[in-house]
């Protein structure tokens, strides 16, 4: 820990007196509504007037993204940052700057002897819990219902038990930023079973890990019905040395990920060096957009294992699977895909160095779908192919996968794209869900951001800032949004990621000129209805312009991804209510004029029936999202 001087400690707690004195002196004539001037906020509004030059006011809800931290935590914590000492005090830091970090769940060496029921429960810590048990059974149920980044661990959890099960019911369903981690569940173990049932429905960025699960067990079989369904982007789920060295145990993945939308998996070492193992994978990823799986030495040195894979990402969008050194050097492993990968929008499936090794292996491809390829597998007189899937011209693609899924695939909501020919007054349709699915954030003020590493290369030290493990949840949040920030920017594209309200402003001002305004919907009213367009409006005469909009990025600070693409028309409108025609809401939408470098697989085109150049694309600016244009007099 840093341990300040007793002279500099005497020189800072000077400071933090005269500050104290000067906000109370200067706090109700020098600044707005007697707010401070030494705040974040106030800051914020000095910069607003010093560099956009526009008659109207400033924006209150680009506002309320400043800091709430007073001037004594703000030069506090501005002083730990230039000192590389904010991890010292993280858990105040998150509190007062209203950050997003995950709590530090203090280790557990309790031990439980008896059956134990869990119900509307979050954020605990189960290590050692069914340690050694002998039978009797443990029941999660209604688990982090509904909860605000719900982080749970068991570690250790049912090791060398004899006969004991668990079982997750409706676990953390409808969950924000679902964390938890399952390390060496039920290893050791004899007999018994787990279950996961309804374990993360309904998710935003479901994040679970699963380490030397089952690791030695004999005969512990794992069942996940109904798991992350509907869930939406993040991470994904985790299994590393899933099953190593078990004998005999079956797992079952059924109803996995489906409905899902961009949700992983990885299954690195699962079942290495098992014995008789059973792993069937039914009805996984199906029905899903753009699912990615990954199989890593998965059955590697096995013994008569059976896999199955049955209507695997079937129905899905896009979605890509990856089988490396698949049942390599294993014995006598049976294996069978059927209805594998067959989505209604080509994906890739890679199976590289599949049985390399392998003796007496036997392997079917039944009716899998395009874009499979076969690297370096062995024995191919071991590997059966049947009713490969050819693919059709393009143009066709397109129009079957856009038909099949504005039909039948839900995670295409309703009203989430739409016509330009749709703004104009009395037009009905559906509103998607427009709210703010990410932690509520604030921005850092720069005197505090601009001391914190943002690069992929300081990884190491935002994990230590942060608190985030190797492997851990926050690790992969930090490194996603930093990736997507130094990704190149598409043909055409502007784009800059901004972590200060300022620098915000920099990247606005420097496209469109100082005379700019910023808008966004006014509120959630209308989400998942129906509405009815009343008065409508376009921004700069509804003529073709250029917009800057901002969409944030999950990230432990409030942290914005800035774009401007050319060819837009923006507008207002009053949203009513369409049988009352009452106005419940003022939404902003933005419609991009040329989309020829859009994917062909975009929601966009798969909702509304077309392909990239061929039509205009429009979407409401979502809650908490915003566009800044030319200011309007």
């Amino acid at each position: 820990m840093h341990i300040l001087h007793p002279i500099t400690l005497l020189l800072s707690l000077s400071f933090v007196w005269l500050l104290n004195v000067n906000c109370a002196a200067l706090g109700s004539s020098d600044s707005p509504n007697g707010e401070s001037p030494f705040t974040p906020k106030a800051s914020l509004i000095r910069y607003w007037n010093k560099e956009i030059h526009t008659v109207l006011p400033e924006s209150a809800f680009f506002l309320s993204k400043a800091s709430p931290l007073g001037p004594v935590d703000l030069a506090t914590f501005a002083k730990l940052a230039s000192q590389n000492a904010l991890s010292t005090q993280l858990p105040a830091f998150c509190s007062s700057a209203k950050l997003f970090c995950f709590p530090d769940l203090s280790p557990s060496l309790e031990k439980h002897d008896h059956d134990s029921h869990f119900a509307i429960y979050n954020n605990k810590n189960f290590s050692n819990y069914g340690t050694d048990r002998a039978g009797g059974a443990d029941s999660f149920k209604n688990y982090s219902d509904g909860d605000n980044i719900p982080v749970d661990s068991f570690r250790r959890y049912g090791r060398d038990a004899a006969g004991h099960d668990e079982s997750f019911s409706s676990y953390a369903p409808d969950s924000n930023v679902v964390d938890q981690s399952f390390n060496t569940y039920g290893a050791g173990a004899t007999g018994g079973a787990g279950e996961f049932k309804g374990y993360n429905v309904e998710v935003n960025n479901p994040n679970v890990r699963f380490v030397s699960y089952s690791d030695n067990a004999n005969g512990k079989g794992q069942k996940f019905s109904t798991y992350t369904e509907n869930a939406n982007a993040g991470p994904g789920q985790a299994f590393t040395s899933y099953g190593k060295n078990g004998n005999g145990a079956p797992n079952e993945f059924s109803g996995y990920g489906t409905s899902s939308n961009v949700v992983g998996s990885d299954f690195t070492n699962y079942g290495e060096t098992a014995n008789g193992a059973n792993d069937t994978f039914k009805s996984y990823g199906v029905d899903g957009n753009v699912p990615q799986n990954n199989f890593i030495n998965y059955g590697d040195g096995g013994n008569a294992g059976v896999d199955s894979f049955a209507a695997y990402r079937e129905k899905s969008n896009v979605g890509d699977d990856s089988f490396q050194s698949y049942a390599k050097n294993s014995n006598a492993e049976k294996a069978n895909f059927a209805n594998y990968g067959k989505s209604f929008n080509e994906g890739t499936d890679k199976f590289s160095g599949y049985g390399k090794g392998a003796l007496g292996q036997q392997i079917g491809f039944k009716i899998y779908g395009v874009n499979t390829t076969f690297k370096d597998y062995a024995n191919k007189k071991a590997v059966t192919f049947a009713s490969y899937s050819k693919a059709s011209p393009a143009d066709a693609a397109v129009k079957v996968a856009s038909d099949s899924v504005a039909k039948n695939n839900k995670w295409i909501e309703p009203g989430k794209f739409f016509r330009e020919s749709m703004l104009k007054k009395g037009s009905s349709m559906p509103m998607p869900d427009i709210r703010d699915k990410m932690p509520k954030r604030s921005f850092l003020p720069r005197s505090i951001i601009s001391k914190l590493p943002f690069s992929t290369s300081k990884i190491d030290q935002l994990k230590e800032i942060f608190h985030a493990s190797d492997n851990s949840s926050m690790e992969r949040i930090i490194l996603d949004a930093l990736e997507e920030c130094e990704r190149a920017p598409s043909p055409g594209e502007t784009k800059r990621c901004v972590s200060s309200a300022e620098d915000m402003i920099d990247f606005a001002t420097s496209v469109l000129g100082r005379n700019v305004a910023v808008r966004t919907t006014d509120n959630v009213n209308g989400s998942k209805k129906n509405i009815m367009i009343g008065s409508i409006k376009g921004i700069n005469g509804g003529k073709v312009t250029k917009s800057v909009s901002c969409h944030q990025s999950l990230y432990p600070s409030l942290l914005y991804y800035c774009h401007s693409v050319p060819k837009v028309r923006v507008y207002e409108a009053d949203l009513l209510d369409p049988n009352s025609k009452a106005k419940i809401n003022h939404g902003v939408a933005i419609c991009h004029l040329d989309t020829s470098s859009w994917s062909p697989t975009h929601g966009a085109f798969l909702a509304l029936g077309s392909g990239p150049g061929r039509i205009e694309v429009c979407h409401w600016i979502f809650e908490n999202d915003m566009t800044w244009t030319i200011a309007e007099a």
